[in-house]
Formats: structure tokens, sequence, C-alpha cells
């Protein structure tokens, strides 16, 4: 195609078609370095952006390195290896050797009260003295023929010696003075129940009766109870049954007297096993000084087994409690960028075993050596800067308190 170009003087110019086609391409030229402007200022705007950012987590960070929390302070103890008393915790009550309500074996009315409530008897004191005047003369009465049934028997027995009585006077007499004897026998015996005696030593208790009661046989005078020594009655399950055995050492506390021990031994074991519990009674004999322990008392009861091996243990109060189970915050060194040493707790997960006497047994977990916390584990996490305290431990409780 080709083009005229016309000027003033009218010629006329025929232009290639190059020309044309190079001016409409500028325009494309200039968008593109647009663009490329736009393109750098975004770039340097995310770039500062991101760079800010970075900055700023940077300071943060920088900030909360060298603006550590304060340690906590908590106390701790150290895991140890040790042989722990093997015991086997039951609990019973307490009953007496000896103990009985005393009554009388005949009826009568009482006459005379010869003992004091609560005071202490020995065998044989009389206690109560019932009406036997009607017995005493029965006896006195017995005892008159006696005397003449003696009599008519040595004189019939010195007539058959001479041959001048006959024997069976002799036979006659003498079983009158066997049945007059036997009278008297009889007699005593029943004045002898009219006085009602104890029959062991030991401690009375309330008055049941008064003076001019007529007491029934069998009516309840007074309770007598022998409290030099006791016995200690507890059950244990068939698995628990096999380690006991007649003759080892029990000790019993009772609420009355926190924090002593009374000492004493099994002295039976039931030979068969309740098929409503499947449990099995056991019965400890234990001393009772200064006759404080009364029967009834409920009792704690510990048996002391043969000793086991030792056992890695920690303070109870060191030990974690929780559905998700046991832990402890072990205690370990850790070196900063400065070159200090500083102490951290981590959380560590263990078995725990039995408890006595304020120690837990580690099972799992620990090692001997090992530093816990064991006072001020509320405020810990693990990771958490710690400093030891040096005040002594709280002393544990012999029972822990009542909510």
């Amino acid at each position: 195609m080709t083009v005229r170009r016309e000027g003033n003087t009218g010629d006329k110019t025929i232009a290639p078609p190059r020309e044309l086609d190079e001016k409409p391409r500028t325009r494309p030229v200039r968008m593109m370095r647009w663009f490329v402007i736009v393109g750098v200022l975004l770039a340097l705007l995310v770039g500062g952006l991101v760079g800010f950012n970075a900055f700023r987590a940077h300071m943060i960070a920088q900030f909360f390195a060298n603006n550590k929390p304060p340690a906590v302070t908590i106390s701790a103890v150290e895991a140890k290896s040790e042989v722990l008393p093997n015991l086997q915790r039951a609990v019973g009550s307490l009953a007496a050797v000896h103990q009985v309500n005393v009554t009388s074996d005949v009826s009568g009315r009482i006459t005379d009260i010869l003992f004091t409530a609560g005071s202490r008897v020995t065998k044989g004191t009389p206690l109560v003295q019932l009406f036997d005047k009607p017995e005493q003369g029965d006896l006195a009465n017995y005892k008159a023929q006696a005397t003449v049934a003696r009599l008519a028997l040595d004189r019939a027995k010195q007539l058959a010696a001479r041959q001048v009585g006959a024997q069976v006077t002799v036979d006659t007499t003498q079983a009158a003075f066997d049945q007059a004897n036997a009278g008297i026998a009889k007699t005593e015996a029943i004045i002898s129940q009219k006085l009602v005696r104890a029959p062991f030593d030991g401690v009375l208790g309330v008055r049941q009766v008064e003076v001019g009661q007529f007491l029934t046989a069998g009516t309840q005078v007074v309770s007598l109870t022998d409290l030099s020594t006791l016995f200690a009655n507890f059950t244990v399950t068939e698995k628990e049954s096999g380690r006991l055995s007649v003759g080892q050492t029990v000790r019993v506390s009772v609420d009355a007297y926190p924090g002593k021990k009374f000492e004493g031994r099994i002295t039976t074991i039931e030979p068969q096993i309740a098929t409503e519990t499947r449990n099995i009674r056991v019965q400890a004999t234990i001393a009772n000084p200064d006759d404080i322990l009364k029967p009834g008392m409920f009792a704690d009861v510990i048996v002391v087994l043969p000793e086991k091996p030792p056992v890695i243990t920690v303070a109870e109060t060191a030990v974690e409690y929780t559905l998700y189970g046991d832990s402890v915050y072990l205690i370990k060194e850790k070196k900063e960028d400065d070159g200090k040493t500083s102490l951290t707790v981590e959380r560590t997960f263990v078995r725990t075993g039995d408890r006595i006497d304020g120690r837990a047994v580690i099972e799992k977990g620990l090692q001997p050596g090992d530093k816990v916390a064991a006072v001020g584990q509320l405020k810990l996490q693990s990771g958490a800067a710690v400093e030891i305290s040096k005040d002594p431990l709280p002393q544990i409780p012999e029972k822990p308190p009542l909510n």
C-alpha cells in the first residue's frame, strides 16, 4: 500500500510502509517502563514490611531473652536407695481377752452391795450378798444331824466290835451320817451362790442393781473386764493372707492416743475363708500398759513382714498424683551462654509404689541421687528456672488434715 503526502507546494511524496509502522510503537514502550517502576516500588515496599517484621521479631526475642522471669524458690529433696519396712496394713477393733457380765446363779433379794463401780478387784472378791438366812438355818440343822449321826455311828461301831450290836445298825447310822454331810455340802453350795464373787481379776463397770432388789438368776449385776491384755481382731484379703503367719509382730494405734504404738503378736489365723467377703479373720494379742486401751476401740493394725530389697524413695510431698499419672519435677543443671550454671526443672512421670512414714517408693523414673522439688510445685512448669531454698522442709503431719 502506498500513501501520498502533499505539501504546500502541492508536491506529492510517496512514503514507504515502514515509516507508518514505526510511529505507533512508542506507546507500548512507555507502558512497560511504568510497569517496571511500579513493580520495583512494590518490591521495595514488601521488602520493607518483611524486613520490619523480621527486625521486630528479632528485637522481641532479644528482649525476652534478656528479661527472663525470676527463678522460683523451691525446697528440694534427694532420691535415696533405702530399705523400707515391709508392712501390711489393716483395720479392726479391740476386744478383751477376759470380759463377762457378772450374774447370780440363784434368785434372791439383795441385802448388801460390796463393790464400788469402776474399781479394780481380784479373783474371788465378794460383790453382792443375797438373802441367805433360810439356808443358814438349814446348814445349822444339817450340822446338828451330822453330829448326832456321827455319835450314833461311833456307838454302833463299838457295840458291833464287841459283838453286842448288829451290823445293820452300823450300816443304818452310817447312811444317816452320810446323808447329813450331803445336806451340809448342798446347803453350803447354795449359800456360796448367794454371795456373788468376781470370777477373775479385772475392772468393774457400771452397777446394774440396787439393795433390796429381787435378783433373778442370770440377771446382770455388773460388767467385769480384764484390761491387762487385749485382742486386736482384723481381717485381710485372701491374697494378703499368704504373707501372714502366727508369731509376726503387729503394731496397733487408736484415735484416742495419736502417735502412740502398741505392740503385740499374731496368735490366731482363722483356718477358713469367709465365703461372703473372701476375707480371713486374724487375731493378735497385745499388751495394754496402764490399761489405757478399751475393748471396742477402732484400731489401725500394721503387721511387720520380712524385709524387702532396697528401693528408691523420695519425700511423699514431691510426688504429684493426677488422673494422667504420677509425676515429679526433676531438677537439672543448665549452662548459660555466659558460662554460668542455672537450675531448671523438668516434669518427669514416675511409677509409684507403697507410701510409708512420709516416704513414697519410686519403682520407675528416678535414680538414686536425683534431686526433685518437694515444696512449691504449684508455681512450676517444665523448663522453669528455680533456686533451692535453705529453709528446712515442713514436718509431715501424723495424719492428713480433715476437710
